[in-house]
Formats: C-alpha cells, sequence, structure tokens
C-alpha cells in the first residue's frame, strides 16, 4: 500500500480437491493495522482517536493508520471476505486475542460471517500453538492439513521476531546499521529473512502467496521534511528498488524449488512512484505533505484533533499523515493489486 508497505497477503489453498482459496491471510505492519494494537500493547503508535477514521464507516477512529479504510479492506471486500478488516481490543480470555504492534495476522475464510474470523498473536517471543484456526472447507468436512486432508486445512503458525521487522528494518536501514551493513548487504540479510519465512510458509501448507515490495519510500512527507522539502530522499528509494529487485530473483527461485508453490511479487513501487510524481493524474492535489496538521511531521498523537491545519478534505491528498496514505490512495492499491497481480491467483 503505502512506501513503507512490505504487505504479505496469502491466499491459503483448502484441502478439498479443487483447491480453492479459502482464507486470506495478511501479514504486515501500521499500514494494514486494522486497530488491534489499541489498548493490547505499550505503544505510543496509537490511532484509536479523532481526526484518525473520521471518513471511516461512521466515523469511528477504530486504530486505522488512516482517514478512513485501509488497502486490505478494499481487497477483502475485492476478495468477496467482508466489506473492511475487523477491528477490535483485544481482551483477556477472548477467543480471538490481540496482535503485536510489530507484525499482523488476520485469518479470513471467504464468504464466510464475522463468527469464522480468527486472530492470532505475533508477539515475537510466543508460539501461537494455543491459537491455531481451523479453516473449514466451504462444502463443510474435518478439518485437514496441506493440501490432501478431506475438507478442510488447519494452520499452525508459528511467528518470531526476525519475521515482523521487515518494512521497518529497512527504512531504519540508513539510520541504525550503517556500520554493521553495506546497503547491498543489508539488502541481502532482509531478503534472507523474507526467503526464510516463506519456506515456511509453504511448509505449513500455503500455496498461493502475494508479496507487495517495498515503495519509494524516500518520498514519504517525514522523509521530504527531513531534507527541507526539497524533494524525495532517493538514497531511500534506491535502497527500496535494490531490495524489490533483490526479492523478485528470490521469488522467482523459490517458486522453482517449494512443489506447487504460487508466489507473486506485486509492482508496488512503480505505481506509487506514478502517484508522488503525478499526483494530479489520479485526482488528488498535494503528495508531498500530510493532510494533517502540517503533514510533514505528525503521525500518531503528534495528529491531534484540534490542530487547525489539518485539511477538510482528505481525498486530495496521497498521504494522511506523516508517513501512512488516505482512503483514496489506499483504494487505488488494492484496485491495482486486484487487477495485476494478487488478481491473477485462481
Amino acid at each position: 500500500m503505502a512506501p513503507l508497505l512490505l504487505l504479505l497477503v496469502l491466499l491459503m489453498s483448502a484441502a478439498a480437491a479443487d483447491a480453492r482459496a479459502t482464507a486470506l491471510i495478511v501479514f504486515g505492519d501500521s499500514t494494514v493495522d486494522d486497530g488491534a494494537t489499541n489498548n493490547a500493547v505499550a505503544t505510543l503508535a496509537r490511532s484509536n482517536f479523532p481526526p484518525y477514521g473520521r471518513d471511516f464507516p461512521g466515523g469511528r477512529a477504530t486504530g486505522r493508520f488512516c482517514n478512513g479504510r485501509l488497502a486490505t479492506d478494499f481487497y477483502s471486500e475485492g476478495a468477496r471476505a467482508r466489506p473492511r478488516v475487523r477491528a477490535g481490543i483485544p481482551r483477556p480470555g477472548i477467543r480471538h486475542p490481540g496482535l503485536h504492534h510489530r507484525g499482523l495476522l488476520r485469518v479470513r475464510r471467504l464468504g464466510t460471517r464475522r463468527r469464522h474470523l480468527r486472530r492470532i498473536p505475533c508477539d515475537p517471543d510466543v508460539e501461537a500453538d494455543g491459537h491455531v484456526p481451523r479453516v473449514q472447507d466451504p462444502s463443510g468436512g474435518a478439518p485437514g492439513r496441506g493440501r490432501g486432508g478431506g475438507g478442510g486445512v488447519r494452520r499452525r503458525v508459528r511467528h518470531q521476531h526476525r519475521h515482523q521487522r521487515l518494512p521497518g528494518e529497512l527504512l531504519r536501514a540508513g539510520v541504525a546499521r550503517p556500520l554493521q551493513f553495506t546497503v547491498p548487504q543489508y539488502t541481502a540479510y532482509l531478503v534472507g529473512l523474507a526467503r526464510g519465512f516463506l519456506s515456511e510458509l509453504h511448509a505449513l501448507g500455503a500455496r498461493k502467496i502475494g508479496f507487495a515490495g517495498i515503495g519509494p519510500m524516500g518520498c514519504l512527507p517525514i522523509e521530504r521534511a527531513r531534507l527541507l522539502g526539497l524533494g524525495c530522499d532517493e538514497t531511500h528509494n534506491a535502497a527500496a528498488r535494490a531490495f524489490n529487485a533483490a526479492l523478485k530473483d528470490m521469488v522467482a527461485q523459490l517458486n522453482r524449488e517449494l512443489p506447487g508453490a504460487d508466489v507473486r511479487v506485486a509492482e508496488v513501487y512503480d505505481l506509487f512512484g506514478d502517484v508522488v510524481r503525478e499526483p494530479a493524474r489520479y485526482g488528488f492535489a498535494r503528495a508531498d505533505v500530510g493532510c494533517c496538521g502540517t503533514g510533514t511531521y505528525e503521525m500518531g498523537y503528534a495528529c491531534s484533533p484540534w490542530d487547525p491545519r489539518t485539511c477538510t478534505d482528505a481525498s486530495k491528498y496521497v498521504f494522511w499523515d506523516a508517513v501512512h496514505t488516505t482512503e483514496h490512495a489506499n483504494r487505488i492499491v488494492a484496485e491495482y493489486l486486484m487487477n495485476t497481480t494478487f488478481g491473477a491467483f485462481s
């Protein structure tokens, strides 16, 4: 979705003979957080207050870092799951526990009701054996395992810290890692983590996997502001392009090696690069700053409901705050994914 996003969307194969996709699972960072971190983790990175969510159905601030819906909400609708990803506040003893703020996982049985949704904690120190979703085949039948186990599939997802840090790690490479890695070394390191993650998912039964690469993160409003508004940080953009190229090579090799694997990489960089270069073509007036406040540094609590500088029409802006995109931009990205890479899944 956004330039920060390294989104992993999985269409899990059912165990039935026709191997239809019965679940949509999303891994990602704050750009796909539906609000599960609200009151669940000790973090200042929250958005469960106005003006966040002002254009969301009902005008509610659900915890999405956006004025409205996320790309995953639109993608979920396009995949015939639900109109939007379900938000909620985790509570002890509830069957659907909260999610760690470093990573999200959504399991969604396509075409089913709310009761079939499952959430799995992404705490890096916890194995999710106690929260194993059973994705039933639409026709009914006992849960199975893998591709040949009767009418359903059982997923045991084990999350480790390394799996959840890819999005932020690439952005932080120029800040926290320059003495430890060169950019090529760090790119190889991250691609290695992605390869291990994808291989583990395949071993757990995943077959149809869509991977959105990194967008031009040097064009985030917060990065432009750091350069005093003189343009995008092309060093960060070059790092994103290098990562995307290495990711595509790795995925091509993985598809040859893993039986039945159908892993696809979406060309998010080119799409979003075009949006920020020529925003008017997509119906935007501004791509250099966000809608909230000054649009240069505000995010989370800094995006105040009392700031009179916040724009009145977020649809004219690519970015909602200094990092995250608006609902209008999210819809464009979701439609692109549905019409290209992810929409090609059979």
